[in-house]
């Protein structure tokens, strides 16, 4: 077997066999193929595509290529999140406390932001103190003890991703449907959990632009879990619209903290109380999704979610007296106010253009060495079906740099508003799919 034949396989249409794949993933791990014949099979899948098998088998190939944690002294049943990333996406941080305080254990690996999206580990780290490196067993004991951790992608974990990620960056194959899904998959079933909740977003500000490319994408992942013996279940959401109404690091944690005391915005409230109930029916503590959905509304009542995020990040040494007080966090020193030009309704915002606007004010990265200002960002002061007044706020920036006039206009512009009003959809959610 060699790599020219399996390239030229691929080429022709033909169907990978799962060792011709395991040869592929070994040999290039292991530096015995070089990235010009990795990059021409890269593109021989992005255009020919992969059948349902040869994308598990791609998965399972680079799940093993390093370490498999194994989570199995966990008591009960681990559970994972994972979105495909989106503007103002903090949902896995208020949805973990909320469903640790009802018994679940959730174990997470994150990553970090790149371009208009945020990271949830940059988040965490606007936090002091917090640390999101934790050793193996420093991770399984906080899982045991608190009901949930969230670290970094440990360097160990699917070696084979790291290297095929950086490549189709450069080869022109970033949107494949295979090799998206076998990332995806292959790092979240390396991370040792259970069951698995994919969000998969739509929209604007997303990576997937329609219904039908987020839907294809999550029934693929849905389908690889299956074909593993893994519970994984996919809900395809929007995002033509930032998610809540801070984007930016800090901004984002305040956020966090409102939601998690009842009161955060109705957007991202109702995402992570119907994300967290299927999280909780695949943990099997409750039979009943509207059951789960009653008790996490309740957890936040009663202050328990609230609580279990105090105790999670003061056990990853982060200091917990700018959760109890949030004015302790740092204020940018440009506090730029955009208002409406005409009176109407919001019909709709630019998440991709507010994402990028947030990431030029010094609250995301461009390339994964520039140093993220914590402090800059965009908190919206109108959602999609507002009624506007003119000169009313629309948002306001945050940041620490000079020049924004030019961002001022982008996010000025990211706004539609016109005279009839428009119909607010009930639901993020378009479908879940098991």
């Amino acid at each position: 077997m060699d790599i020219i034949e399996i390239i030229e396989h691929k080429r022709d249409k033909k169907k990978l066999s799962k060792e011709e794949i395991e040869y592929f993933i070994k040999g290039y791990v292991n530096n015995e193929i070089k990235d010009y014949q990795a990059s021409s099979l890269l593109m021989a899948i992005y255009l020919n595509g992969m059948e349902k098998d040869e994308i598990a088998n791609l998965t399972e190939a680079m799940r093993v290529s390093g370490e498999v944690w194994d989570l199995s002294c966990i008591e009960g049943i681990k559970v994972d999140k994972h979105s495909t990333g989106g503007v103002g996406d903090k949902v896995s941080l208020i949805l973990g406390p909320m469903i640790a305080s009802l018994g679940a254990k959730l174990a997470k690996m994150s990553g970090r932001g790149l371009g208009h999206t945020g990271g949830t580990i940059d988040k965490l780290e606007s936090i002091p103190g917090f640390r999101v490196n934790l050793t193996k067993e420093e991770f399984i004991n906080q899982v045991n003890n608190v009901g949930m951790a969230i670290i970094g992608q440990d360097k160990n974990i699917d070696p084979a991703d790291k290297k095929i990620y950086a490549l189709r960056d450069v080869t022109g194959t970033v949107s494949s449907i295979p090799l998206i899904a076998s990332s995806i998959m292959s790092k979240k079933l390396a991370s040792g959990a259970d069951a698995i909740l994919l969000d998969v977003k739509y929209g604007n500000g997303a990576f997937m632009k329609t219904i039908d490319e987020a839907k294809k994408l999550a029934t693929t992942m849905v389908e690889i879990g299956k074909s593993l013996n893994k519970d994984v279940k996919a809900e395809v959401t929007d995002m033509n619209q930032p998610l809540g109404c801070a984007i930016g690091n800090n901004l984002e944690i305040k956020e966090v903290i409102d939601t998690l005391k009842g009161n955060g915005p109705k957007d991202i409230t109702e995402i992570c109380i119907s994300s967290g109930a299927i999280l909780l029916n695949q943990a099997k503590i409750f039979s009943s999704i509207n059951e789960a959905r009653e008790a996490i509304k309740e957890s936040v009542k009663e202050g328990k979610a609230f609580k279990k995020f105090v105790e999670f990040v003061k056990s990853q040494g982060g200091d917990v007296s700018y959760i109890l007080d949030p004015s302790k966090f740092p204020v940018a020193k440009n506090i730029i106010k955009v208002y409406s030009l005409n009176e109407g309704y919001v019909h709709s915002i630019n998440a991709l253009e507010i994402g990028k606007s947030s990431m030029h004010l010094g609250g995301g990265r461009e390339t994964l060495d520039d140093v993220i200002d914590m402090s800059a960002g965009i908190v919206l002061n109108k959602k999609v079906g507002d009624k506007v007044y003119k000169n009313e706020l629309l948002a306001t920036l945050y940041t620490n740099k000079s020049e924004y006039e030019t961002i001022k206009e982008n996010v000025l512009s990211s706004f539609v508003i016109k005279k009839e009003r428009v119909k607010e959809e009930n639901s993020l959610t378009h479908e879940i799919i098991e």
